[in-house]
């Protein structure tokens, strides 16, 4: 193979590297049907309501925002004008865990008795504390109205409305880091946030430039001899 197709090979490397690399998505989200069985001051009810978790970054944090496609209870008696207030609990698992409390305004209008209640979307801030894959899943609702409680709690065990790929503050891996005494570079573990593919991509592509550089210098010396 001849000098020129060896440098264009190892440069196409690269780049071809960097961009696998970049293109490896960081969220996934999905619609998840959520069985909620609600203990209310009239008795017990149930109802199945499609949930959507989204979020958006703001610095080290996410603004996760949880949608309820259906209602999920009743009340026998008309609900006024912001009689109603709903919140609940979004549980944080995979490489972090914890919860994430919601909430969002009362109802804007009023609710006419035995109509499905349809609850707003309900907001909250997640800070992650670990790096790494991330699941969101719907917990249990809490609606506050006329001064009673009714708490809604999913009974299907429901798989995650969002999987997200998270930097904690600092850039704190999910793995210690370890150094030893050979002055080596910390070890870390798996870089599973875009920030650190987008890194990694860098470093394959200076690493390809290197390789260029090599081939050139090693191709001179070939000529001058």
């Amino acid at each position: 193979m001849s000098y020129q197709k060896r440098t264009a090979l190892a440069l196409a490397s690269a780049l071809a590297g960097t961009v696998v690399l970049m293109t490896a998505p960081a969220a996934h989200a999905t619609v998840v049907d959520v069985d909620y069985q609600c203990k209310t001051p009239i008795g017990d009810k149930g109802a199945v309501s499609p949930i959507d978790i989204k979020s958006v970054k703001s610095g080290s944090s996410y603004k996760l925002t949880m949608t309820f496609q259906k209602g999920v209870s009743a009340s026998p008696v008309e609900l006024g004008k912001g009689a109603m207030n709903p919140s609940a609990i979004i549980k944080v698992g995979g490489a972090d865990s914890g919860e994430v409390k919601v909430s969002g305004p009362s109802n804007s209008t009023a609710i006419t008795a035995n109509a499905p209640i349809k609850i707003s979307d309900l907001s909250g801030t997640y800070t992650p504390k670990k790096s790494g894959k991330v699941t969101f899943t719907a917990g249990v609702l809490t609606i506050k109205a006329l001064g009673t409680t009714t708490t809604c709690t999913p009974s299907n065990n429901p798989g995650p409305s969002l999987q997200l790929d998270v930097t904690a503050a600092g850039g704190t891996e999910s793995t210690e880091s370890t150094t030893d005494d050979s002055g080596q570079l910390p070890k870390t573990g798996p870089l599973d946030s875009a920030t650190a593919l987008g890194t990694l991509g860098g470093t394959v592509l200076l690493t390809g430039a290197a390789g260029v550089l090599w081939l050139t210098r090693r191709g001179q010396g070939v000529v001058g001899r």
